[in-house]
């Protein structure tokens, strides 16, 4: 998708319906400065409320992300596109977040390892080397736990079973047995339990 058309369009709608990038920004509960980067293609609209964004500008969602007013000739051939790159966008996204889940995972290991290694081996009082496994602990913890939400929302699981794709709860992926990021988890499908591999989008290729 195009963010500089996109935001071209947006300016011109709200002009078009008389309003303020102050005054677009109240009806949709953000600060102008967002409206701004939109218009300027530095940013989308949030999902969350494109709807209303819409709304105000009186324009349909394919409008938006094509950009401009889309006739009923091209109206199907612009949805395919706009569906199609936002499907490429999301696969994009969650290949750098499973990235960073990897960074995120071996940081946090390290520093987990490396406290314990510290209070084991160097001579401190008692108290700190307590404090510093303690801390140790958490920051390995947290960083673990947000690495797997990461894994667990970023991309699909597809069932060897039947194929459906699908993202789990994070209990799904907490506590399922895995080598790497392959899960033994129960398909919401067909109901099956089997190993699971994580993939990036959502029907196969």
């Amino acid at each position: 998708m195009d963010q500089i058309k996109i935001g071209r369009f947006i300016a011109e709608r709200r002009k078009m319906n008389n309003m303020t990038q102050l005054q677009l920004a109240a009806k949709l509960n953000v600060t102008d400065r967002a409206v701004s980067k939109w218009e300027n293609g530095k940013s989308m609209p949030d999902s969350s409320i494109m709807l209303d964004l819409c709304g105000e500008l009186k324009i349909s969602v394919n409008d938006l992300l094509s950009g401009e007013v889309v006739t009923v000739n091209d109206y199907n051939e612009k949805l395919e596109k706009n569906i199609l790159e936002m499907a490429k966008q999301k696969e994009t996204a969650d290949k750098k977040l499973l990235s960073l889940e990897i960074l995120i995972g071996v940081l946090s290991v390290i520093i987990l390892l490396g406290f314990t290694f510290v209070a084991s081996f160097v001579d401190m009082p008692a108290w700190l080397r307590i404090t510093l496994i303690a801390f140790g602990l958490a920051v390995g913890i947290v960083g673990i736990m947000f690495a797997l939400t990461i894994e667990q929302s970023a991309g699909y699981y597809s069932c060897k079973k039947c194929g459906f794709r699908y993202v789990p709860k994070y209990s799904s992926v907490l506590w399922a047995m895995h080598a790497g990021r392959t899960r033994y988890m129960r398909c919401p499908k067909c109901n099956e339990k089997s190993w699971q591999k994580k993939v990036l989008n959502k029907e196969e290729k």
